[in-house]
């Protein structure tokens, strides 16, 4: 939490009495922060003043002014344009440089690229702990990139074959996670049976969206057939 009547400079020097930086040591680690975080040219601007990705990096400031071992980032830069998010992460990345550990919680798919170990939850499971490369390896499925003139329809096509266990629109293409890249001719005349032109598809790596969302797929599917299955099971049943 930020102090709106005080400047930039003003919060960071009050957690640094908060947190007992060592008065011999409080000039010279404000003065530190603030060029770190960029915040020079705004140590005297009232932080009511400042933008949502200036408030940040001060948040960041304030929060690691007694150089903590560990750092904890709940959806850090919810809400801030890219550039700044980048370099917010640059900060991020040159405080691990120096040996603080950094957990981070983010929706950004892109932004968990900026990490060395991911945990990928879904419904309150953890469902895959890896490096990012690791994970793309183990994707489930193989992915092509389809580049036809109804990706819309090409999904729904897509989605009612078993050899299919993912396809999503991206942009202007469509994404499908394929059980084998053997399935490809199956997919081709699948989509030109329903009348969807095929101009190009082709294997890809699959990002850190698809993977997740290749997951999910995976642990719906799983679920269902589970809920189908107990649907479908007799229950004896005993009266006194």
């Amino acid at each position: 939490s930020l102090y709106n009547d005080l400047t930039a400079r003003e919060n960071i020097d009050f957690y640094a009495t908060v947190y007992r930086v060592p008065r011999s040591q409080r000039a010279r680690r404000v003065q530190e922060l603030l060029e770190m975080a960029g915040l020079k040219d705004h140590a005297r601007q009232r932080t009511s003043d400042l933008s949502g990705a200036w408030r940040q990096r001060l948040a960041l400031a304030c929060a690691i002014v007694h150089n903590p071992p560990m750092l904890f980032l709940d959806e850090a830069t919810a809400g801030v344009d890219p550039v700044s998010r980048r370099e917010f992460w640059d900060l991020i990345y040159s405080m691990a440089a120096q040996g603080t550990s950094v957990l981070a919680t983010t929706h950004y798919m892109d932004e968990a690229e900026y990490c060395n170990t991911i945990g990928m939850m879904y419904r309150g499971e953890l469902i895959a702990v890896a490096s990012p490369d690791t994970l793309k390896e183990n994707a489930p499925g193989k992915l092509v990139v389809i580049e036809c003139d109804d990706p819309v329809g090409g999904e729904r096509v897509l989605d009612r074959m078993p050899e299919v266990l993912d396809a999503a629109v991206h942009g202007t293409g469509l994404h499908a996670a394929l059980r084998d890249l053997d399935e490809i001719p199956r997919v081709m005349e699948a989509l030109a049976g329903a009348g969807i032109l095929v101009e190009n598809i082709e294997a890809a790596q699959p990002s850190l969206e698809d993977v997740f969302i290749g997951m999910v797929a995976q642990r719906r599917a799983a679920v269902e057939g589970t809920a189908a299955a107990g649907e479908t099971t007799p229950h004896a049943e005993t009266g006194e």
